[in-house]
C-alpha cells in the first residue's frame, strides 16, 4: 500500500514540472490546468495517508520530491509575476498587510 502513497508524491512532482514547462512557455491556461490536477491529487494524497505511511527510504524520497516541488512553484511564481500583475485590474487598491 505506501508504494501507492509515493506514488501521489511523484504524480504531483511530475504535474508540478509540467506546470513550470507551461509557464516558461507562457502558457498560463495549461498552467492552470495543471495546477487543478496537482489540487486533486494533493486532496487524495491527504486522505490516503491518514491510513497509509511511508517507509524510511520513501520518507527520504518524499523529501526530496517535496524540495523539487517548492523549487518548481518559485520559478513559477517568478514567472508567473509579470502575468499576474497585468492581470489585475490598474485601479485595485494597494494590499494591506497585518503586521
Amino acid at each position: 500500500m505506501s508504494q501507492q502513497l509515493i506514488d501521489y508524491y511523484r504524480a504531483i512532482e511530475d504535474s508540478s514540472r509540467q506546470m513550470l514547462e507551461a509557464a516558461r512557455a507562457r502558457d498560463w491556461e495549461t498552467v492552470t490546468r495543471h495546477e487543478g490536477v496537482c489540487a486533486i491529487l494533493i486532496e487524495q494524497l491527504r486522505e490516503r495517508a491518514q491510513n497509509e505511511t511511508l517507509l524510511p527510504d520513501q520518507r527520504a524520497e518524499k523529501t526530496r520530491i517535496m524540495q523539487r516541488i517548492l523549487s518548481n512553484d518559485a520559478q513559477i511564481r517568478y514567472l508567473a509575476e509579470p502575468w499576474i500583475n497585468e492581470a489585475e485590474p490598474a485601479e485595485s487598491p494597494p494590499p494591506r498587510y497585518l503586521h
